[in-house]
């Protein structure tokens, strides 16, 4: 096996009765173990193996073409399948991401069968190195096996959902303040956190099928009790989280909608104010059209005496001049009673 091949595995642990037995250095030393010690269990975990590596682990635990497919190529939607005595599951993990405000999500395939699991992880999330440990400090439950394993890895999983909730619900209350304090950049957060929550619920919703599905696997066979009260533990605790997201989704849809009637009101308002001042100006433009025709009156008149002719009517009358400033003062009047009628002024 090439060095970037060997690469991919991350861990490789042997475990007998619920105890670290073994830690091989390659895959062959491994499958040497279990032939000498046929009731001990491997886990091996794997980070983005090629197909080489996943068919020799194929060939060595009988695992199905198509489950091996599917953990190649990756991006595939949470789902639990079930080959002869081996189980395939593809899960996503999630994580919440303060400094970004947004959540990242880890794509995770297990497969599980007697004396064996195998981890293929496709992202940095989820650490099962924490999982580990975990189960390694309680070699009682560990000694049960694989399914052990397997409850151990959904728990952690589900585990980490709640700090995604609590941030997703840290930023509607931010969303909610910015939609009513007219932020014009609250559309596209809420649109774009919309998105995270509709993600975030494909990857939770299919767990509470998967996990009544291994429920059910384990009534059917000799699997201990306790296992299969934890199962319904950790399912307890996915029909809360997905409860919530439920929730979340109406909570973005009515902030949509509430934002959507703010930005209309304002928008409406704006242009109620528009037309206040179109009309103000209007009447304004009314009032200093109104004062210039008066004005014009007498400017007209006395402009035309101006001119400097020598033959001009009433030039030499003696009431010429009285009778220019009585038509001007009659022309200025006719025309302020009449703008005034209109209330042009």
């Amino acid at each position: 096996m090439s060095a970037e091949s060997r690469s991919s595995v991350v861990a490789n642990v042997i475990y007998a009765n619920g105890k670290r037995a073994a830690a091989p250095a390659d895959l062959a030393a491994t499958f040497a173990e279990l032939e000498a010690h046929p009731d001990s269990m491997a886990w091996i975990g794997l980070y983005r193996p090629d197909a080489a590596e996943l068919t020799e682990l194929a060939e060595r635990f009988d695992l199905h073409e198509l489950a091996v497919e599917d953990a190649v190529l990756a991006h595939q939607r949470p789902k639990m399948e079930r080959y002869g005595e081996s189980v395939f599951l593809v899960l996503r993990a999630a994580r919440y991401l303060d400094a970004e405000e947004r959540v990242e999500f880890g794509e995770l395939h297990i497969f599980v069968g007697k004396g064996y699991v195998v981890t293929v992880r496709h992202a940095e999330k989820p650490d099962l190195s924490i999982v580990r440990t975990r189960l390694e400090d309680d070699p009682e439950l560990l000694a049960l096996g694989p399914e052990a394993v397997l409850y151990g890895i959904l728990d952690a999983l589900v585990d980490g959902y709640s700090p995604v909730v609590d941030g997703l619900e840290n930023d509607i209350d931010e969303i909610e303040s910015q939609v009513f304090d007219g932020d014009p950049a609250v559309s596209r957060r809420i649109y774009e956190l919309s998105r995270e929550v509709i993600d975030f619920q494909l990857a939770a919703k299919p767990l509470s099928g998967i996990l009544r599905s291994i429920t059910d696997a384990f009534d059917e066979s000799d699997i201990d009790p306790r296992l299969r009260a934890y199962l319904r533990d950790v399912d307890d605790h996915v029909v809360a989280v997905t409860e919530r997201i439920a929730e979340f989704r109406e909570v973005l849809r009515d902030m949509l909608t509430v934002n959507a009637t703010l930005v209309a009101q304002r928008q409406n308002d704006e242009m109620q104010r528009v037309g206040v001042a179109s009309n103000r100006q209007a009447e304004e433009a009314r009032k200093i059209s109104g004062w210039a025709a008066i004005l014009f009156a007498p400017s007209l008149i006395g402009s035309v005496y101006g001119m400097n002719f020598a033959n001009m009517p009433e030039l030499s009358w003696q009431f010429g001049y009285p009778f220019a400033l009585g038509l001007m003062v009659a022309a200025s009047g006719t025309l302020f009673v009449v703008f005034r009628k209109r209330g042009w002024i």
